[in-house]
């Protein structure tokens, strides 16, 4: 197949362009929204099926003290004490928190994934080094938190959150102690009051998950995200809403859950998705035999291999394998659909309107931003505000929508890797409106993250279905107007995607 080299000088022109308009879009993550009451408490949440966990009662805390103990009164008395002498920075760090922390530490990991999300640049004798989990500060530092690093982050940090929740649940009710305030009226609280009992503090578990699984993906992170989940945990004092002992149980819910997902993460292959020049030689050479083409990167100063050549074999959630859902070949270089594809793309170098270009850009999620599966984790947000959810129905909404696009990631790697179909960059006349993502062409990854996305939101939020499926296909189509996918690409990732979101939701509607 003929090669064309893109200008390096355009690339960094494009790069300089993103990463601008990449600046604005991170900075719009800092979230301002008022602590809101919960519109409902789900009682019988302790008894919904987990993800990993047998059950919301396998992990479990010692009976706490009743709250007429002496123990317990001491505990109220040294509440009261502190609330009432909290400074400013306390109550801005409980108002920061909100009653659903959750959503704070999402922006924190979609922050993290966007600081990470760096390409390495290349040694000075033109080689490429790969980020070294074992030595993190080494450059290029670990990890690259490119779109299949960054989807499986938020997988196993929304999955452990929702099982440790439901274990929270689950002892919350077993116990049934009330809240502090609920027991002393004179106990002033910063945040909404609610009937929920306080032991053990879903706060608690959420803070200890957040700081061991986010911890292990951003290890030169752990100082800062420790001081976060510490803050958290004092936070519920000084707000009112939960007495030490509350925090020490679900801290151990937290840890003991956190463990259980990492103990996963050690075996889902990922470890393996890497490969050496050589490993893509017969990747590439493999796919050439099949098809007859394959892609090919056209980086300087030597070829960088590609990001993660075999992801598409890391341990999936929902769909029973990657050939259930891996699209059927794309049209042949030459053939009608093709020619009619390239045709559009080479329409847009001199044609595209201001929208077209607002939304590739709005939709690049390159580097130094949060990914594909961050702009999506975004957008749930608003509708978890909206419906005031609780933390518990809130790590629900992350964990389906975050392993639904791991396994979005996991297939569409197969996918890009199986075909090893050429970007539109082989045609000479397109011209690309953004960087080129280091991988294969087809599926667009964009496509599939989404529409995987937009599957699970539109069942966890059916009022907004329609704007979830709108936002789904001007996610794809903004690959065709960068110029950095063929239509073909975005419509086959589209539909599976879809599909990929249904497993999810399937396996949601019986949980």
């Amino acid at each position: 197949m003929k090669k064309y080299l893109i200008p390096v000088s355009l690339i960094v022109v494009t790069t300089l362009i993103v990463l601008v308009q990449s600046c604005q879009k991170e900075a719009d993550t800092l979230m301002d929204f008022e602590p809101y009451g919960f519109s409902g408490l789900d009682d019988n949440g302790g008894t919904w099926k987990p993800i990993l966990l047998t059950s919301g009662s396998q992990v479990t805390v010692p009976t706490p003290d009743d709250v007429t103990s002496a123990a317990y009164l001491q505990e109220v008395a040294d509440l009261k004490t502190t609330v009432n002498a909290l400074t400013e920075d306390q109550k801005t760090a409980v108002e920061y928190w909100g009653a659903n922390s959750l959503i704070r530490w999402n922006e924190i990991a979609n922050n993290l994934s966007a600081k990470y999300n760096l390409p390495p640049a290349p040694n000075p004798d033109g080689s490429y080094s790969a980020p070294d989990a074992a030595n993190p500060s080494a450059y290029p530092n670990f990890p690259f938190s490119h779109p299949p690093y960054s989807c499986r982050m938020f997988a196993y940090w929304g999955g452990a959150q929702f099982d440790a929740l439901i274990a929270v649940w689950n002892q919350k009710y077993a116990h049934n102690r009330p809240a502090p305030y609920n027991v002393d009226g004179s106990v002033a609280t910063l945040l909404p009051e609610n009937d929920l009992p306080s032991y053990p503090s879903e706060d608690a578990a959420i803070a200890t998950v957040s700081e061991v699984i986010l911890g292990a993906m951003f290890p030169l992170e752990k100082e800062f995200i420790a001081a976060k989940a510490a803050e958290l945990r004092n936070a519920r004092i000084w707000a009112g809403m939960n007495v030490q002992s509350d925090i020490a149980a679900g801290d151990s819910i937290g840890k003991a859950v956190a463990t259980v997902f990492i103990n996963r993460s050690k075996t889902d292959k990922m470890k393996f998705a890497n490969t050496t020049v050589a490993g893509a030689d017969s990747i590439e050479n493999a796919a050439q035999a099949m098809w007859g083409w394959h892609w090919e990167n056209l980086e300087n100063p030597q070829r960088r291999v590609g990001i993660l050549p075999k992801y598409g074999k890391v341990t999936p959630w929902f769909i029973p394998s990657v050939e259930a859902v891996r699209p059927g070949p794309p049209p042949a270089p030459g053939s009608a659909e093709f020619n009619e594809d390239v045709a559009e793309l080479e329409s847009f170098d001199d044609n595209l309107t201001q929208e077209q270009r607002d939304i590739a850009l709005f939709w690049n999620d390159g580097p130094s931003t949060y990914t594909p599966t961050g702009h999506w984790n975004r957008i749930a947000y608003d509708y978890i505000i909206n419906n005031k959810l609780n933390p518990l129905r809130t790590a629900r909404v992350f964990a389906y929508l975050n392993m639904a696009e791991m396994d979005a990631g996991i297939s569409c790697w197969d996918t890009k890797y199986y075909y090893h179909y050429p970007r539109p960059s082989g045609a000479s006349s397109v011209k690309v409106l953004i960087p080129i993502p280091n991988f294969p062409s087809y599926t667009s990854g964009h496509s599939t993250f989404s529409g995987a996305a937009a599957e699970v939101l539109s069942y966890l939020f059916p009022e907004g279905a329609s704007e979830f499926s709108h936002k789904a296909e001007e996610a794809g189509a903004s690959r065709v107007y960068a110029r950095i996918h063929y239509r073909f690409d975005c419509d086959a990732g589209l539909t599976a995607g879809k599909a990929i979101g249904t497993y999810a939701v399937n396996v949601a509607a019986q949980d």
